[in-house]
C-alpha cells in the first residue's frame, strides 16, 4: 500500500485564494512538480478571459516602477479612463523607454496614455479629454479588467 498523498492541498488553495484578495488579482496559477493549481475570481469579464490565453506578466525591477497615486484618494466616479479590454496594462512602448505619461503632465485628447496587449496584440489607449494626470492607478505590466479604472484626468 502507497503512502503518497494523493489529495490536493486545501491549505494551499486557501493561502492563493488569500493572496489574490490581498493583491486584488483576478487569477493566480502555480505548478509543482507534475500538479498545477489555478484559482481565478469571477469577474463581469469572465467570457473575455475565458477566451484569451493568460497573460504573460512581466516583472520589472522595484527601483524602475514609477509612482503610482493611491486609488482610495482620487474621485474616479467622472474623471478616470476606464479600460476599454481586458489584458496588461503598460506605461511605455518598450521597457527600456520612457513612459506615455506622468503625474502633472498635460495631456490633449487623443494622446496616448498607455498600452494594453490583449490577445498578443498592442492597444494604444488614447485620452477621450485633455487636461491633467492627477493619478496613474495601475503598475506597469499589471493585468487590467474592462471598466477598470486606469488613468484620472482632471
Amino acid at each position: 500500500m502507497s503512502t503518497k498523498k494523493t489529495g490536493i492541498d486545501q491549505q494551499l488553495i486557501r493561502d492563493l485564494a488569500e493572496i489574490l484578495n490581498e493583491t486584488q488579482l483576478t487569477e493566480i496559477e502555480v505548478e509543482q512538480d507534475d500538479l498545477r493549481i489555478r484559482v481565478s475570481r469571477q469577474s463581469s469579464a469572465a467570457h473575455a478571459v475565458a477566451a484569451a490565453p493568460a497573460p504573460q506578466v512581466h516583472v520589472a525591477p522595484a527601483a524602475a516602477a514609477a509612482p503610482v497615486a493611491p486609488v482610495a484618494a482620487v474621485d474616479q466616479s467622472k474623471n478616470a479612463v476606464p479600460s476599454p479590454m481586458v489584458g496588461t496594462a503598460y506605461r511605455a512602448p518598450s521597457p527600456d523607454a520612457q513612459p506615455f505619461i506622468e503625474i502633472g503632465q498635460k495631456v490633449r485628447e487623443g494622446q496616448t496614455l498607455l498600452i494594453i496587449e490583449a490577445m498578443k496584440t498592442m492597444n494604444q489607449i488614447p485620452s477621450p479629454r485633455a487636461g491633467t494626470v492627477t493619478a496613474i492607478l495601475f503598475e506597469d505590466a499589471q493585468p487590467v479588467e474592462y471598466g477598470e479604472p486606469l488613468v484620472v484626468i482632471e
